[in-house]
């Protein structure tokens, strides 16, 4: 009798030990704190993920680039520092300038533009991720881009002088075009760069605005809906191509909801995030025609220089969405 308790003993034992060998944990980068539809977008993919495994697969959300800086996220991802990781398409823009479309103001100023330019953009996007050895696994909008600034922004030389915030090389071009001086500060610095006069002026979306509590350092937000720039959650060839079928279905159909779910998300964030900053104090307005029609110009200038240095594929793509 305790022979058989014994083999049984062995048996319960190595099923949990095999059962630990099978499970999966992985990392994920994320440069976005919670308060960010992107990251709460996220955690529901991972929950998602983990609930159609059955806990055999566990992925681990460090959000607030507590675990790997914005810009090296890519990088990180691709040498498998982690295998997940979520960026902000334009900062790629420096690596190639296709990265760079869906932040040219003024191109697609409306979700269901945004939408059309993704569906252009995207395989070209899949293929130059995959010469990396990355994939592509969901993309999901930020609200429309704004001014914020500490006084009033009535006319495009509101912009002369200014210390505006860069996220990506476009971003700084549109600061030098507009005669403001380009400062790169990362989403968690952003309180501290305007208190300490690094910057004086950002353009960014109500979710950032609210998410950075924009209030405590400015009074104004000017909603001329520059751009509607994505993030991508990027995913190491290798590490999805070890993971088990079922393991790689879970994880593709999780993401295929994520990214319906994300731009659901962002509609209705635009509201909500408006309406917040309003609520703190923060003057919400629609620019003035004169504003938009000098903005337009300067981001028609760069459409024209982004298609010459995209060259033939990059033209290609603005003449197929335009």
């Amino acid at each position: 009798m305790k022979s058989i308790f014994k083999i049984a003993a062995i048996t319960a034992a190595s099923v949990i030990s095999t059962s630990a060998i099978s499970a999966t944990r992985w990392d994920m980068a994320t440069p976005y704190v919670d308060a960010t539809h992107h990251t709460q977008n996220i955690r529901q993919f991972a929950k998602d993920v983990n609930a159609a495994t059955n806990g055999d697969f566990e992925i681990i959300v460090h959000a607030g680039a507590s675990l790997i800086k914005h810009k090296e996220i890519p990088r990180a991802v691709r040498t498998q520092q982690v295998p997940i990781g979520e960026v902000f398409i334009g900062i790629l823009g420096n690596e190639d300038p296709i990265y760079k479309l869906d932040n040219l103001p003024f191109l697609a100023t409306n979700f269901t533009d945004a939408k059309k330019l993704y569906e252009v953009s995207k395989p070209i996007i899949e293929a130059k991720l995959n010469k990396n050895g990355l994939m592509l696994l969901y993309s999901v909008p930020w609200p429309p881009q704004g001014v914020y600034s500490k006084e009033p922004l009535t006319s495009i030389d509101s912009f002369k002088g200014a210390k505006l915030r860069a996220y990506s090389s476009t971003l700084s071009r549109l600061a030098v075009l507009l005669e403001a001086s380009p400062t790169t500060v990362q989403t968690v610095e952003i309180p501290q760069a305007f208190s300490t006069g690094i910057i004086d002026m950002m353009i960014t979306s109500p979710t950032t605005g609210v998410s950075s509590q924009s209030w405590d350092y400015v009074d104004n937000y000017t909603d001329v809906q520059a751009w509607i720039p994505k993030n991508m959650v990027i995913v190491n060839k290798r590490s999805f191509k070890r993971l088990d079928k079922s393991m790689q279905s879970a994880l593709l159909t999780a993401a295929a909801a994520a990214e319906k779910r994300g731009w659901e998300l962002a509609i209705n964030e635009t509201e909500i995030k408006n309406k917040e900053l309003m609520e703190h104090g923060v003057k919400v307005v629609d620019p003035n025609p004169e504003l938009i029609k000098a903005l337009t110009a300067v981001g028609d200038q760069m459409s024209q220089e982004w298609a010459e240095e995209a060259g033939a594929e990059g033209k290609a793509l603005l003449a197929e969405y335009q």
